[in-house]
């Protein structure tokens, strides 16, 4: 899923979004009950006509920036109150409030508040934050009032084996339409997450969806559907579009390298993006180099078709029965650079 925080993707329309595979988007429940307001959003009719989109929309439920704004937050049992990073003004989220928020906003799939604790809090943190995200499913769940909407659960744990079983095992029995794993791509290493999931998703029931959040690089994302993952989200693909940097078939592609200067080849010759169909390497360095709009735009979009072009050929991999093969080939072509 393209991350669109605020109700959009940076630089791009949702048709651009369509064309290059794109069948949901994310928005984000802190920013936006910040600015424009959830009642906002709701008058303008929903969040997917405020956003001109027409496919399935996941809203976040903030639990995010328990972890990203830890600074600017005081969290009990009650409630997290956030100290806005924009103006200082005060946004109280209790459990019940997030889900009033997610249902004004009107976003398909809908996450219950959590606590993300960073990948080196000790154990009694880790376990704290279990604890605390148990009870707010529960009370998510009993909050929730339309049934147009898929609620997600979300294990948190840390790298902590123990406590991953444990969180599953609780939020389980709630029977919630899907189930997310947060609290993974916040300072651990690739292996630790790895390992992780191979522990986590066992537990996890197989017919539901399956989300990881926040998560991440090409590689990352063939690793954890290979270890049951469905779903993913990531800001990488296009802040490393606007900061000149491709994923293509045969690695990363830092566009202001000077000896794409003069290079008349396409970006990467197995995409079919308007990017690499109709400039060469070139003409997008000097869109760089030059300050231009279009540069991160062209690379953005670029990258979110490489993204969805891998997802697809996996899903292939998939049904022939020649996974392994193909991460194989994968990652031996992205190491390549």
């Amino acid at each position: 899923m393209p991350v669109g925080t605020l109700g959009t993707v940076k630089g791009l329309f949702p048709d651009q979004l369509r064309a290059v595979g794109t069948q949901k988007l994310l928005a984000n429940t802190y920013h936006l009950a910040l600015r424009p307001g959830a009642e906002v959003v709701e008058e303008l009719g929903g969040l997917h006509r405020f956003m001109d989109w027409d496919g399935p929309i996941l809203t976040d439920s903030g639990g995010f920036q328990v972890f990203s704004l830890a600074g600017l937050r005081d969290i009990d049992d009650e409630r997290v109150v956030f100290k806005s990073h924009i103006d200082g003004s005060i946004l109280e989220l209790t459990p019940a409030r997030a889900i009033e928020i997610q249902q004004q906003l009107g976003a398909d799939c809908i996450m219950c508040l959590d606590e993300c604790p960073p990948a080196d809090a000790p154990i009694e943190q880790i376990a704290e934050a279990v604890r605390r995200t148990t009870l707010w499913a529960q009370l998510c769940r009993d909050t929730q009032a339309r049934d147009d909407q898929a609620l997600f659960g979300i294990v948190q744990g840390g790298i902590d084996q123990s406590q991953r079983e444990k969180s599953a095992d609780k939020l389980v029995p709630l029977d919630f339409p899907g189930y997310a794993i947060g609290g993974l791509s916040v300072g651990e290493s690739p292996t630790e997450m790895y390992r992780t999931l191979d522990h986590t998703t066992p537990h996890l029931p197989s017919e539901k969806p399956r989300y990881l959040m926040g998560v991440g690089r090409p590689e990352d994302l063939v690793e954890s559907v290979l270890r049951g993952i469905d779903l993913f989200d990531c800001v990488m693909p296009t802040r490393n579009g606007r900061n000149a940097t491709a994923f293509t078939s045969t690695g990363r592609v830092k566009m202001r390298n000077r000896k794409h200067m003069r290079d008349d080849a396409p970006l990467d010759p197995a995409c079919e993006c308007p990017a690499c169909t109709r400039y060469c390497r070139g003409y997008l360095r000097h869109m760089f180099i030059a300050g231009e709009m279009l540069g991160p735009i062209l690379l953005s979009l670029h990258n979110i078709a490489f993204y969805h072009r891998t997802m697809s050929d996996l899903r292939v991999a998939i049904l022939e029965g020649r996974a392994d093969s193909f991460r194989s080939e994968c990652l031996a072509a992205w190491e390549s650079e």
